[in-house]
């Protein structure tokens, strides 16, 4: 059981790392007039956000600290939501330039110890 929850903390990690360069493939598709390939990307920015608050989840439960605010990033994918529904592309090129990819740029990584 360690070794998975050691080799899931890992792949977390890994993932987190690549969230701010992904934000900003996201937003220069949008800019660029990609709407296709950006929505696509979206997608996946989303699904891989959920497996990310997923894991965060149990690993706050099995003990372990962990510093991401969920809280914030449902904020940021109902803001990504309003955006595409009015279809303001600016806008959501802007969210994930400016507000989430430094966001995701200072989310701690979580430790593998336990805490006390």
């Amino acid at each position: 059981m360690e070794a998975i929850i050691t080799e899931t903390i890992k792949s977390y990690n890994q993932y987190m790392q690549k969230m701010p360069a992904g934000s900003m493939i996201i937003s220069n598709l949008l800019r660029e007039d990609r709407v296709t390939e950006a929505l696509e990307n979206i997608r996946n920015f989303t699904e891989g956000v959920i497996w990310l608050i997923e894991v965060d989840n149990l690993v706050t439960q099995n003990g372990m600290s962990s510093e991401l605010n969920i809280d914030k990033i449902n904020e940021y994918l109902n803001e990504i939501n309003d955006g595409l529904t009015i279809q303001d592309y600016s806008l959501v090129a802007d969210l994930f330039e400016y507000e989430i990819s430094p966001f995701f740029e200072n989310v701690q990584q979580i430790s593998v110890q336990k805490q006390s």
